[in-house]
């Protein structure tokens, strides 16, 4: 699916990777896809729902609201594809460095996750960036063998690795915490459809932002 896409569907699928955990309307399409021809959003939606990738719902006689699916290979991999490639567009952000901690990783079974001001795209000068590595390799040889590079970057790199299940936990937990803060705000550069099999399992126990 995700080779065909073009330039006014990416606009309108991206809306769905903001809050995947929340039904929209077609109202709220439209706002946050900034999209003014009716036509072409509905034909999209028709689309992603054709394939899969969302599920419609009637609420009463005329209100129908978007349902992001997660639940299934095909979906995780397109939407982890879309929120990559939405983060690797991000403007004015050091790439480099999430290059050189890609290069440095000990196992090639990992997602790499930028949250904090430079996924809100209010960093400044003094900016640190938030990175969370998120694998189930040994959380404390990852963290050693990025160390260097975490703490050499410029800006610097506040560095945090946790297993699926440790991520999982804190999706599921009652109490606010840094893992639900990561859900809400993030860039995804690596490992997108991982991230969305957890995100997934966490919304089936309840997880809504």
């Amino acid at each position: 699916m995700k080779a065909g896409i073009i330039k006014e569907q990416y606009e309108i699928d991206k809306v769905f990777i903001k809050k995947p955990w929340k039904a929209l309307t077609y109202s709220e399409i439209q706002e946050i896809s900034k999209k003014k021809s009716k036509g072409y959003i509905y034909k999209e939606l028709k689309r992603l729902s054709d394939n899969k990738m969302i599920k419609p719902e009637r609420i009463g006689k005329r209100t129908v609201v978007y349902h992001t699916v997660l639940s299934s290979a095909s979906a995780q991999h397109y939407w982890g594809f879309l929120h990559e490639n939405t983060s690797w567009s991000t403007e004015k952000f050091p790439f480099q460095i999430i290059e050189n901690l890609r290069s440095h990783m000990p196992t090639p079974f990992f997602s790499i996750i930028v949250t904090g001001s430079y996924a809100k795209g209010k960093q400044t000068k003094e900016s640190d960036l938030d990175v969370v590595i998120l694998s189930d390799y040994d959380p404390k040889s990852i963290f050693a063998e990025l160390k260097y590079e975490a703490d050499t970057s410029i800006p610097k790199v506040h560095l945090y690795v946790f297993t699926s299940k440790e991520f999982l936990e804190m999706l599921n937990s009652k109490r606010e915490n840094y893992g639900k803060e990561v859900a809400r705000n993030n860039l995804i550069f690596f490992g997108g459809a991982s991230y969305y099999s957890i995100l997934q399992e966490a919304i089936s126990h309840g997880f809504n932002g």
